[in-house]
């Protein structure tokens, strides 16, 4: 048995498809035709561009706008006018065949970013790698595997997957996938949970282990993966995939259900979206609203900003979608792991503490006052809640809110109809704010979390790096004590809390975080039901106990230990 991290629960059992790169080695040779080798380049741009567009199609129909986003960065490294030039530069001054030349250039940008601290430039150097083995496939003549056209049921056997391999899988044949490497923050984790196949990711050497055709047992809910095991384990585990496949139905039945505590205290399901798209798995999975909706992908789509026009429809689009329901939107949060082609972001050493979502807004305000406009002019289509990421300080707050009011009253002198009872609200992920929460409490109209930045800005580590990974704690008590100032603070001045981040769709956390008073959880779609069943299960009273004693825990570890012993999940 190998034993790795479950990326996506489920059991898969099939055969084993190895997902195996050709051979790209360059020999270093020259060439005499600098002016054919340049067109062949060229040319080869040209043709990786067209995949690259059909590779996005083809996910966009599988994925939301931001896990189909990540193909926009591709697009954006390919367009790179740096590479092309350098690469140009080696073909005509040391007469470098464009293979060599591409291998030469894309090593150099690769190894550069792979030894940058933060996440943002890290993962530069995975997309200039997924981008450059294309090219370089291309150049080659060595098309690279091309996992949509599998034809029968496999569990995919891989060093990594890049997110173009994830984006082509064809969830009715590729019951689930395990890697060398990999977290369940990377991309291939996050495509695997909205596609809900299987994944154990980190497995170290599962790639020498495994034969193609060989028979796998994947465990993505243990994380673990059995290599031809004998009749009466996958007997046992054709039984735990029916369970679980069970449970995915029985979980159907609580779409329409609202969710409420067997002692009557009602909290409300909201989900995570990126697009308009998105709307139809809230609906189908039972969302009871919208609890964040990321505008940054309006401005990840195009290599120019979206008009105040093209927003409002969105917008629109949106409120009326959730017919009634309440749907929060987040202004725009560029910066640190997310950029833009059509805004020049200064370069930094931490991009993740500089010039980012609020920051960047009162920095170019014409950008920002275009996109409160658009929500103005659409609030009266539904019940819209704006929020303000990254505030850090009350006069940030007031600062951004003034901004508001004074395009509210704009829109209202032109005879534009704004809504009033547009409800006005911040994320919660700077530890300073946390901590003065009950001073921004008597001026917001409401909370919403962002555990992801708020664990690793208390931690001071970064939530992608695996040599702190360790440090990234939701639950250790210090994150519970922050987390129960801000809910009380709320309450002490009648407004809610909610939570945004990815704790809010973990099982573990749903007791503590019903016994903490959280009010609205936001998070994936496909988590929603399996949460609705399990506080629908406990009692708020018990759960309200239950955090009594995690908030006197010492450590992480003793906090979960206290939930699994409490609770059965």
């Amino acid at each position: 048995m190998i034993k790795g991290i479950g990326a996506s629960s489920g059991i898969a059992i099939a055969k084993a498809y190895k997902l195996v790169m050709p051979d790209l080695t360059v020999t270093q040779n020259t060439v005499e035709d600098v002016t054919a080798e340049i067109k062949k380049f060229e040319d080869c741009m040209a043709e990786t561009a067209k995949q690259l567009e059909a590779i996005k199609e083809a996910a966009s129909k599988n994925l939301s706008a931001e896990e189909a986003a990540v193909f926009d960065a591709h697009a954006l490294v390919l367009q790179d006018p740096e590479l092309k030039t350098q690469v140009l530069d080696k073909i005509n001054n040391e007469k470098l065949c464009a293979e060599a030349a591409l291998d030469a250039v894309a090593n150099s940008f690769i190894a550069m970013f792979e030894m940058m601290d933060d996440d943002y430039f890290r993962e530069r150097a995975a997309d200039i790698k997924d981008v450059s083995r294309r090219l370089l496939a291309n150049l080659l003549g060595k098309p690279l595997p091309n996992p949509a056209l599998i034809d029968e049921e496999v569990v995919i056997i891989a060093d990594d997957l890049t997110p173009s391999d994830t984006a082509q899988l064809n969830k009715n044949l590729v019951r689930g996938f395990a890697t060398n490497i990999g977290g369940r923050t990377s991309h291939s984790a996050i495509m695997a949970r909205s596609l809900e196949i299987p994944a154990v990711v980190a497995c170290k050497t599962i790639t020498e282990e495994v034969k193609d055709g060989d028979l796998i047992v994947l465990d993505g809910i243990e994380g673990t993966v059995m290599i031809n095991p004998d009749e009466a384990t996958v007997k046992e585990y054709e039984t735990k995939r029916a369970e679980f496949v069970a449970y995915k139905e029985e979980l159907k039945k609580l779409v329409n259900e609202k969710t409420v505590t067997t002692d009557g205290h009602h909290v409300e399901l909201v989900a995570n979206i990126g697009s308009a798209k998105d709307l139809v798995g809230v609906k189908e999975n039972g969302g009871e609203g919208v609890g964040l909706f990321r505008t940054e992908f309006l401005y990840m789509e195009s290599a120019e900003l979206p008009t105040e026009e093209q927003q409002f429809e969105v917008y629109k689009e949106v409120l009326e979608g959730m017919e009634g329901k309440p749907v929060v939107v987040r202004t725009l949060d560029i910066g640190g792991d997310k950029e833009i082609e059509a805004i020049d972001l200064p370069k930094e050493m931490n991009p993740f503490l500089g010039v980012r979502a609020i920051r960047l807004c009162f920095q170019r305000e014409d950008i920002f006052r275009t996109q409160l406009r658009a929500l103005l002019r659409a609030s009266v289509y539904g019940d819209l809640r704006i929020m303000f990421p990254m505030i850090a300080t009350l006069q940030e707050f007031r600062k951004a809110k003034g901004i508001l009011m004074e395009e509210k009253e704009k829109l209202i002198a032109e005879g534009v109809k704004v809504s009033d009872t547009l409800q006005v609200g911040i994320m919660i992920e700077i530890p300073a704010a946390a901590v003065l929460a009950h001073k921004f409490a008597k001026e917001v109209d409401f909370f919403s979390v962002g555990t992801n930045d708020l664990v690793q800005y208390t931690f001071a580590a970064d939530r992608m790096s695996s040599g702190v990974s360790y440090l990234y704690q939701p639950f250790n008590p210090s994150i519970l004590n922050l987390l129960k100032h801000v809910i009380d603070s709320a309450h002490a001045e009648g407004k809610w809390a909610g939570m945004c981040g990815e704790m809010a769709g973990e099982a573990i956390a749903a007791p503590l975080l019903l016994g903490l008073g959280l009010d609205e959880f936001s998070m994936s779609a496909t988590s929603i039901l399996a949460q609705r069943k399990l506080i629908k299960s406990v009692s708020k009273a018990d759960m309200e106990a239950l955090v009594e004693k995690a908030l006197d825990c010492a450590t992480s570890e003793e906090v979960i230990e206290l939930v699994k012993s409490t609770v059965k999940m």
